[in-house]
């Protein structure tokens, strides 16, 4: 029915639009007389109907062939929230140049017992490395039989912390290894998340200077074994910062979103159903945590091995500069001190309720005194 309605309508155009055009070409003159009528087609109201025709077809097919309900209801994903420096998501893939090796840092425990590590790892075949200088304390440095490349030995580093860094180490003998860690270590963290918040950095051996350049390591290859370690060293000092950074700063998103109600009931006039003990607690987390980032680890300051190294000192810098180590440090402690002004305000709140609940309570026996005064005295 609607399709023979519009075809009317057109219909009824083409004959407006002829009777128009029959009009513009009859002129008269001034005296009555009519002069000689020339007919020529007009080109341009011609063009015009042919693209109202093509415009009310060609939509007249869509709408009959494709509804809107046709469609399918495309839900997106939602994005998983990640620590990453988006600067980190095109670095070189391995398949461009078959000299790049890796070099993956993973934090899995508050921290190792490097001591019954070290032997335990030995039993397994693996070589420890001594050559480290004594003020570097804290450190394990164990070395491969068999590398994943044969451009650089298969290095291992363990701080006490709770992180392990690999250079050129094949994923079988990484995954053995992170199974033999978890026979020493304290205070483990989740699987998934240790392996979600690990960081990878692909490395070169060149000649000149060391360095990191555009997110690749570029290891010197005229040196020695020991100062290779020790380079090495500094870059693996700042991956275990940055990965240990991503496990607190995941333990931080987990604790916003178990009060993320708060401030929504409190707007809403609602009752925060929260015990004084539980919002002690949280304020106990918090403290922790607070603790960990700025006072038991080297997030704020560089550490004193450095000070006579000045080499090693660049690369350490360089380094956090890229993975973005300060401002990370900053934006946590900002989220740190907001967590801390609600959990005040909701303890400040309990507080203030437990007081008006004891004025209560002393106002009512107050008042059965008095009673019982009076009932004495009358009777």
């Amino acid at each position: 029915m609607s399709q023979n309605i519009s075809d009317t309508n057109i219909v009824s155009a083409l004959n407006t639009a002829c009777c128009q055009d029959e009009r513009a070409r009859l002129p008269t003159g001034k005296s009555g007389t009519h002069w000689k009528v020339i007919h020529k087609p007009n080109l341009l109201g011609l063009k015009w109907f042919i693209k109202v025709l093509e415009r009310h077809y060609s939509s007249t097919a869509t709408e009959t062939l494709v509804s809107k309900q046709d469609f399918p209801q495309i839900k997106r994903p939602l994005k998983a929230s990640r620590t990453r420096q988006p600067s980190r998501t095109h670095l070189p893939v391995l398949s461009v140049n078959e000299d790049l090796m890796h070099c993956t840092a993973f934090a899995t425990a508050d921290e190792y017992h490097l001591g019954t590590l070290s032997q335990d790892l030995t039993s397994h075949g693996y070589v420890e490395v001594t050559s480290l200088p004594r003020d570097a304390a804290n450190i394990l440095v164990m070395g491969v039989e068999n590398s994943a490349k044969d451009g650089d030995p298969g290095t291992m580093f363990f701080f006490r912390e709770g992180a392990a860094v690999f250079w050129n180490v094949k994923d079988k003998t990484m995954k053995h290894v992170l199974q033999i860690l978890e026979k020493h270590e304290n205070q483990p963290y989740e699987i998934a998340l240790v392996h979600w918040e690990n960081e990878e950095l692909n490395y070169i051996k060149t000649e000149g200077q060391s360095k990191l350049h555009h997110g690749e390591i570029r290891l010197n290859s005229e040196l020695d074994l020991d100062d290779a370690i020790l380079e090495k060293f500094a870059f693996s000092n700042a991956l275990c910062l940055s990965v240990k950074l991503a496990i607190w700063e995941a333990s931080l998103d987990k604790f916003v979103e178990s009060i993320q109600s708060i401030p929504e009931a409190l707007k809403a006039g609602r009752k925060v159903k929260l015990s004084h003990e539980e919002v002690m607690q949280k304020m106990g987390e918090l403290f922790a945590l607070r603790h960990r980032i700025n006072l038991s680890s080297d997030f704020l300051i560089t550490p004193d091995f450095y000070w006579d190294r000045e080499n090693l000192e660049q690369l350490y810098d360089k380094t956090c500069q890229f993975l973005s180590i300060t401002r990370r440090v900053k934006v946590m402690n900002e989220k740190l001190q907001h967590c801390m002004e609600l959990t005040d305000l909701m303890r400040n709140h309990l507080t203030e309720k437990r007081a008006l609940r004891l004025e209560w309570m002393i106002v009512i026996l107050i008042t059965i005194e008095v009673m019982f005064e009076l009932g004495r005295v009358c009777f």
